[in-house]
């Protein structure tokens, strides 16, 4: 079990005990985690983990804002303030935000959503209403940008945004289940997606890579 870290600043003690919350959730998973196995890691008191966590729920929705929702802001903020086309921002920024997920941390909660996520839709539900729903509210907006500007033709994407991150899942579940028997590259995975279906709806037809 990894050593319990003190630090003496109080202002960091959330910030420790939710990393300390990441670390138990990824090794145990939600069901299995005790707050005092997070408390121990965090190196503090159990009644001081409570003082800022009341529930393991709040604790893993901690986990959830201080790992996962940066990146779905990250992504909303370079939608908005990029001057790209739409077909560059997704072959570009978009690429490069997506090939990085499945080693992130994020993963990690991602694979406790799938695994444990039916038996706690409380949990699912946050996530839900906090990350993904405004991931794919993002991508849309990238979407419509483009058929608007005559980039796209309207298509199936306009209605299913998660066309555009299924190879970012399911390259969590193979890094996960099968890495070991059989390699992935996952980002070629990705890149080659995302070009397919970008030819898919190209309102000219015409091959232009970015």
């Amino acid at each position: 079990m990894p050593k319990p870290r003190y630090r003496r600043r109080k202002e960091d003690r959330p910030a420790e005990i939710t990393e300390a919350a990441m670390e138990a959730f990824a090794e145990k998973g939600y069901d299995a985690t005790r707050v005092d196995d997070v408390a121990r890691r965090a190196g503090v008191s159990k009644g001081l983990l409570y003082l800022y966590f009341r529930t393991k729920e709040e604790l893993f929705k901690a986990v959830i804002r201080s790992f996962v929702s940066p990146k779905v802001t990250e992504l909303q903020d370079m939608v908005q303030t990029s001057e790209l086309s739409a077909e560059a921002f997704l072959r570009g920024p978009f690429l490069a935000f997506a090939q990085q997920l499945p080693r992130s941390p994020a993963a990690i909660l991602v694979r406790l959503m799938i695994a444990e996520g039916p038996k706690h839709p409380d949990l699912t539900a946050y996530y839900w209403e906090n990350v993904a729903s405004h991931g794919l509210a993002a991508l849309s907006q990238v979407i419509r940008r483009g058929v608007a500007n005559g980039e796209f033709r309207p298509s199936a994407l306009d209605d299913f945004p998660q066309l555009l991150v299924t190879p970012v899942l399911f390259s969590v579940l193979w890094l996960t289940v099968f890495q070991q028997h059989r390699r992935l590259d996952t980002d070629r995975m990705i890149e080659a997606h995302i070009d397919l279906v970008l030819r898919a709806i190209r309102a000219d037809g015409k091959d232009k890579r970015i």
